[in-house]
């Protein structure tokens, strides 16, 4: 089974998925911080990932994952949405956006204020 590796500057994580499972349910699983304001449903852009190892395994982007891609933030040639993509046979390394990180922490506020509490967040600019 694939795995698939979400990194960002608060977690490092990996979860073993079986071929079939999109990204944002992989993220969910493994406890990844990934927002998703709409529930998965292809109806916002919180859940804008960068993928940098296993794009080409992942299903094809389909027109609306693009129509929603152009109202995102920062996107790039690996961009992805976690709910629209599907994972193949093949590992698979994502970088969580800021994206869709700031949009995790407005839906799990509980999380934020701790966070917030040992200055871990908002991030700092580098």
């Amino acid at each position: 089974m694939p795995k698939v590796h979400f990194v960002s500057p608060l977690q490092d994580v990996t979860v073993e998925v079986k071929p079939g499972t999109t990204l944002l349910d992989a993220a969910e699983e493994a406890g990844a911080q990934v927002g998703h304001s709409c529930g998965g449903v292809c109806a916002c852009s919180t859940c804008h990932l960068w993928v940098k190892k296993g794009l080409e395994s992942l299903s094809e982007q389909e027109d609306a994952e693009m129509d929603r891609l152009d109202q995102a933030f920062d996107v790039r040639t690996y961009s992805r949405l976690g709910c629209q993509s599907i994972v193949g046979n093949d590992d698979v390394l994502v970088e969580i956006t800021q994206e869709s990180l700031s949009a995790f922490m407005d839906e799990n506020p509980q999380i934020r204020h701790q966070l917030e509490a040992e200055g871990k967040w908002p991030l700092k600019k580098a």
